[in-house]
């Protein structure tokens, strides 16, 4: 589990840059990879301990950051997302690898969990200065592709993980 969050801190420093949009970090594949090789509590254990060590001051969100600031600002949805979404997708896995499944689950519960969480954090945040839900939403809709493709592809490597390595 220690390796899982280590990786996840790494990984924040992997910005993919897209034209016209703020860069995709590697993340959500490390996070959705986490979750297709650990049981559900493994998950959460390890997304919880990597909040709390950037909830200290470490620098380990996405752009070198840290501190209970950062988890209390605009991106702070995104944490409660992270933990809800990656601890289900882990549960409704299976036991057995399969990509169609891992690839549907990725999709289907991890990406939109976590842009619900972070669309209704920054309307609370926000309130009438964000003008409700919608104006949330288009604000984080520029990162949903990027994160459908690297559920995807972590679904693709999580099945050759747990075949070869068998985890549990």
């Amino acid at each position: 589990m220690a390796l899982c969050i280590a990786l996840i801190c790494v990984s924040a420093y992997i910005a993919i840059p897209v034209p016209f949009m703020a860069p995709l970090t590697m993340q959500t594949f490390v996070m959705c990879l986490a979750a297709l090789v650990l049981t559900p509590r493994q998950t959460a254990v390890v997304l919880i301990g990597y909040t709390l060590i950037g909830a200290i001051g470490l620098p380990v969100f996405a752009g070198g950051v840290g501190g209970l600031g950062i988890i209390m600002g605009p991106r702070g949805g995104f944490f409660i997302g992270f933990l809800i979404a990656y601890t289900l997708m882990s549960l409704l896995k299976g036991h057995t690898p399969s990509f169609p499944r891992y690839a549907l689950v990725g999709t289907l519960i991890s990406v939109p969990i976590t842009y619900l969480f972070a669309t209704l954090w920054l309307t609370i945040l926000f309130g009438d200065k964000f003008v409700g839900i919608s104006a949330a939403f288009m604000a984080l809709v520029q990162f949903i592709p990027g994160d459908l493709i690297k559920a995807v592809a972590a679904a693709a490597l999580g099945v050759t993980l747990n075949r070869r390595l068998r985890f549990f």
